[in-house]
């Protein structure tokens, strides 16, 4: 070792409170290898639809909807492993969304390298990345097509190797955070307020080289439209490449509370243009963050959700009685599990789903936290999840709310008390070393 690198090394341990945990760090980015035959998610339209559902076996992998032709820009699976205190294990993937069997093959495919860490399986929401993998049955016909379990395999092996080299990665770190403001970018679906807050992780080596960059920003990845049949990471998978071209290190996109989030414009010149505002704002907030050491904190609560149903009056007509719907209970659980991980001034708290953005700023506004990132479509998937005035508002959005109109209430209610819960922990570990 360097006599520099041996002063970085003890200016580093002399820097952290006596009996702290130095904090490492590792990042990677794996191209998911989809196989071929394999249809896209995220679009029910008759341009993703087969002309007849696949009964005769013509497409190894698809049967409601059409194989994919190619990719446009490859799909990923980005990893960062933190281990300080406790260890997070955190995986960005280009795909619709992730159901519970997904996660859990994740962490049982990691095997010995997820033991005894937190798991974190976000999904990008983009419209146009691989389907056929998501047992959901409910979502198969709509959206993804019946479940295949030759390409989820497929899928969590990269998402496992995305983790095992982001673990042989792993170097003594710091984190910092930061956010910018975006405008003209995203609109509302819903009359009300959108969040264009843009959050950013900025994790470096002990030296100052760049390790990792996680940005948190709310958007539905469907700039591309239905008749598009090229896999696509939609405009964050774009963002995610014009971040890694520039800092050279991988960019994790998270989205956050995206329920009545679209895009303003739609197309492929737009979804690039789009791309290169949002990466942008991630770099110029990436310069403003100031890495510090950092212990990792976690927590984990189940919340208690209604009983999960789909209004007809919400998705038919309008005049129709409230009390008709369809009872989902059989297919849809009756609680869902949401992680908070805090690293330094900065903490994140996961939504099983997508949230609306007002309820999204309410979480912020009321953590404890220096910042606070949404973590939408992580670890599960269960819908849509709105205030009750929204849900009372017969709506594209309101349809896919499951769980009523106290769905929404419940996770913003348990979502806040687990960040109280964090800063807790933070602080009585704080001082224990003191």
């Amino acid at each position: 070792m360097t006599p520099a690198a041996l002063l970085a090394a003890a200016a580093l341990v002399l820097a952290m409170p006596v009996g702290a945990t130095a904090l490492t760090a590792g990042a990677a980015t794996v191209a998911l290898r989809v196989p071929a035959g394999t249809p896209l998610a995220g679009y029910g339209a008759p341009e993703r639809r087969l002309g007849f559902p696949d009964v005769l076996g013509r497409h190894p992998h698809a049967f409601w909807f059409r194989p994919h032709d190619g990719a446009l820009d490859a799909p990923a699976a980005r990893a960062l492993v933190l281990d300080g205190g406790e260890r997070v294990v955190w995986v960005t993937v280009d795909l619709i969304a992730v159901d519970q069997a997904f996660t859990r093959a994740v962490a049982e495919r990691l095997g010995a390298d997820a033991r005894g860490a937190r798991l974190i399986v976000s999904a990008s929401h983009t419209h146009s990345g691989p389907g056929a993998f998501m047992e959901v049955e409910v979502l198969a016909a709509v959206s993804v097509d019946r479940f295949d379990r030759q390409v989820r395999d497929a899928l969590v092996e990269d998402v496992a190797e995305a983790v095992r080299r982001a673990g042989r990665a792993a170097v003594p770190a710091r984190i910092g955070s930061a956010t910018a403001q975006t405008r003209g970018l995203t609109v509302a679906r819903l009359d009300a307020p959108v969040d264009t807050e843009l959050g950013v992780l900025k994790v470096v080596a002990e030296t100052g080289a760049p390790i990792a960059l996680v940005w948190n920003y709310a958007i539905h990845g469907t700039m591309l439209p239905p008749k598009n049949l090229h896999l696509s990471g939609d405009v964050m998978g774009l963002a995610s490449r014009e971040l890694e071209a520039r800092l050279r290190v991988p960019a994790l996109f998270v989205n956050g509370a995206v329920g009545d989030v679209s895009p303003l414009q739609h197309g492929h010149p737009a979804a690039e243009e789009t791309a290169r505002a949002l990466a942008a704002a991630a770099r110029e907030a990436w310069s403003r963050a100031t890495p510090a050491p950092a212990t990792v904190v976690t927590a984990v609560a189940r919340v208690a959700l209604p009983r999960p149903r789909l209004s007809l009056r919400n998705c038919v007509a309008a005049w129709m009685p409230r009390r008709l719907a369809i009872p989902l209970g059989v297919v849809l659980p009756r609680e869902a599990e949401l992680v908070a991980v805090a690293a330094g001034e900065a903490a994140l708290v996961t939504v099983p789903g997508e949230l609306q953005s007002q309820l999204g700023v309410a979480i912020k506004r009321a953590a404890p936290w220096k910042r606070t990132l949404i973590a939408g479509l992580s670890n599960e998937y269960l819908g849509y999840f709105v205030s009750a005035a929204d849900y009372e508002r017969p709506s594209y959005v309101s349809c896919a709310s499951l769980y009523g109109a106290g769905g929404g209430e419940s996770i913003v209610r348990q979502a806040g008390a687990l960040l109280r819960t964090l800063r807790d922990r933070a602080e009585a570990r704080a001082g224990d070393r003191r």
